[in-house]
């Protein structure tokens, strides 16, 4: 996710601007930098749109205190009072659930105990399958598109999901997702008859063009949108099993954010 849509996401979140945003962002990152381990820090660095990437680095020893005193620090980095800090703490975590993906999201979010909680929101995700409009709003987010688009484009995608992987597999996988979406993955599994269509990433990405009218770059932030948001609402085996059937060139341009 580039910076410029993630401090959008922030700023709607927070009801603030793009410089308020950014304030936000470093001020909740900096002192999360001070709570958290080195190694989950390092990990969630590698995702985050680049002018973020400092301010993950702990310039101190590693210090273990309370939500409270999180909102306290960030109110005090920002110069704002408690409820401000802790409506842009939530903003910041929003947006990060949005840019990093679950699974290295999740070490990080773990280190912090329940009463992080409020602050955390989508962050510390919920177990599979996760309610419908949470699914819609991150391909909303990361596609840059309203809700009804997201859905659209959602169905679009997996369908295509459903005819490249194995009826098993798709089976499997309608487990995981919400029952919404259990539609397009059986159509494009009966579409097969069940047999796993082999085509490559680009035939999969024109596929997808062409069934939404759209250009081959749109096509596939679409398509990055759905399937980076399919590999934060699965447990990790399933993601494994669905990746195993997938040339790794669609892993490493559209299971990340």
């Amino acid at each position: 996710m580039d910076y410029d849509r993630y401090l959008a996401i922030v700023a709607r979140e927070a009801d603030t601007d793009r410089e308020g945003a950014e304030r936000a962002t470093r001020a909740v990152v900096v002192t999360l930098a001070h709570r958290a381990h080195e190694g989950p820090l390092a990990n969630v660095t590698k995702h985050v749109p680049e002018p973020m990437k400092a301010w993950f680095s702990p310039k101190h020893p590693r210090e273990t205190f309370d939500a409270t005193e999180f909102v306290r620090r960030v109110a005090e980095r920002e110069e704002v009072d408690a409820a401000e800090a802790a409506r842009h703490a939530r903003a910041v975590f929003h947006g990060l659930s949005r840019a990093v993906p679950a699974d290295v999201l999740d070490d990080l979010v773990a280190e912090l105990p329940k009463d992080y909680d409020s602050l955390l929101g989508p962050a510390r995700r919920p177990p599979p399958p996760w309610p419908f409009e949470e699914f819609l709003s991150r391909v909303a987010d990361r596609a840059d598109v309203d809700l009804e688009t997201a859905k659209r484009i959602s169905r679009t995608v997996l369908e295509l999901l459903g005819e490249r992987l194995a009826g098993g597999e798709v089976r499997d996988l309608r487990h995981e997702l919400p029952p919404e979406l259990g539609e397009p993955l059986q159509r494009g599994d009966e579409a097969t008859g069940g047999l796993a269509t082999k085509m490559s990433l680009e035939d999969f990405l024109q596929r997808i063009a062409d069934r939404e009218g759209v250009s081959l770059d749109v096509a596939r932030t679409h398509a990055r949108a759905v399937l980076s948001t399919v590999r934060d609402a699965v447990r990790p085996k399933e993601f494994h099993d669905i990746a195993s059937e997938l040339p790794r060139v669609y892993i490493e341009e559209l299971c990340y954010p």
